[in-house]
């Protein structure tokens, strides 16, 4: 096969690939409902940025532990156990809304729970890659796996706000649960198991220690993960200032909402396949800069925005320089990193990931509730390209005093 497409060879990936398709393009519907709720309960821009720092501050507090438990357990029943629990809190939202029960507190709680569960399903996901396709198509693997995460970000928000205008929110979260089932299913059926590796007789503590000490020693992990930690707690807060961009600025409703996220998943498309076309292992260190600094200026120009065609190019742009930046992070790890030390140092990603979000969206959600969403996407885009850049120079400096 052509070496974009090489992962595609093994019969695992394929089960895999097929399975979390369905299931993500359900979790892109929930996004979009989970954001939409909120602003129907509440009319608040800082809950809704409360919500999602609830969603992602188990990242935070757990996410060493979950990687030395990806190190240490069968990765496939793991990833059976999370999916099954977050498949349980979609169907609880959506057995809420139906009956016309649910509350603020609700949604908040049920985020902090599939907080919970995708804390450590990143770690055990990431790491499990490479036992279905082994080294040679890792890379092959990331960058599909990107396109799929984000071809989900295209279908799933435009269904989402047609489900949402017609027949409400609690549909959407019904559908999310459904898709779970596919992904599962899917686990079930494939042969790798991702048996754990032996046994160390070390502590939890020792192992995660070890994970933590490889990645501040070894220069080109720490600086990859500095940037990811710089774009994450600044610029990807769609679910928090997308909603916002919608109704406040541009008039729209739920399928106007819809259509913005869709244009930032069909960006990250279009940038997962132009960086899986590279011929290079690892991209450049100034893909991964120029992607962000990108990322950066097109969040700042979203401020002044005023026509819906406009903000969709825009953001378009957003989701292609994210997608480039973020794959081609994941892609310099994952081929850096040796396999026995892969979960701990992929969950110190996750942490750099997702961990820094509830920070940006409690940023976001103050700054938008006591400025407006215009003021939102001006404060994340320059102090993300501030630190982006400071991230650069200090690399730079690095490089020529080694």
């Amino acid at each position: 096969m052509p070496g974009a497409l090489r992962a595609f060879a093994h019969r695992d990936f394929r089960l895999f690939f097929c399975g979390q398709g369905v299931s993500l393009i359900g979790t892109w519907m929930q996004s979009v409902a989970q954001s939409w709720l909120v602003l129907e309960l509440t009319n608040s821009p800082f809950r809704l940025g409360l919500v999602g720092t609830l969603q992602f501050a188990p990242v935070l507090f757990l996410s060493f532990f979950a990687g030395a438990l990806a190190d240490r357990l069968p990765k496939r029943r793991l990833l059976i156990a999370t999916q099954s629990l977050m498949c349980a809190q979609a169907l609880v939202l959506a057995a809420l809304v139906t009956r016309g029960h649910v509350q603020y507190w609700h949604v908040a709680l049920m985020a902090a729970v599939y907080g919970l569960a995708n804390t450590v399903d990143m770690p055990t996901r990431q790491a499990f890659i490479v036992e279905m396709v082994g080294r040679e198509s890792l890379r092959s693997a990331i960058a599909l796996n990107s396109t799929l995460f984000n071809g989900a970000r295209v279908v799933g928000p435009a269904l989402a706000g047609l489900v949402i205008a017609r027949w409400g929110t609690g549909l959407a979260f019904f559908f999310n649960g459904v898709s779970f089932l596919a992904v599962i299913a899917a686990l079930a059926m494939l042969h790798a198991s991702g048996r754990p590796r032996p046994s160390s007789g070390r502590s939890l503590r020792d192992e995660i220690a070890e994970g933590l000490t490889y990645a501040l020693r070894t220069p080109r992990i720490a600086f990859v993960l500095s940037l990811v930690l710089c774009v994450s707690a600044f610029f990807f807060n769609y679910n928090t200032l997308v909603p916002l961009l919608a109704r406040d600025i541009l008039h729209q409703d739920a399928h106007g909402f819809g259509l913005l996220m869709t244009a930032v998943g069909g960006g990250a498309v279009a940038g997962a396949i132009a960086l899986a076309s590279l011929g290079t292992e690892r991209p450049p260190a100034t893909v991964l800069v120029g992607s962000a600094v990108a990322l950066g200026v097109a969040t700042i120009l979203v401020a002044g925005v005023s026509r819906f065609g406009v903000a969709m190019a825009l953001l378009t742009v957003m989701g292609f320089c994210g997608m480039v930046f973020m794959t081609g992070a994941n892609t310099t790890v994952q081929l850096t990193v040796p396999d026995e030390l892969r979960g701990r140092v992929m969950a110190l990603h996750t942490l750099m990931f997702a961990g820094m979000t509830p920070f940006g969206a409690f940023l976001v959600g103050t700054v938008t509730e006591a400025l407006g969403a215009r003021a939102g996407f001006l404060v994340t885009g320059a102090g993300g390209l501030v630190s982006v850049v400071a991230v650069s120079l200090w690399w730079r400096w690095y490089r020529r005093r080694r």
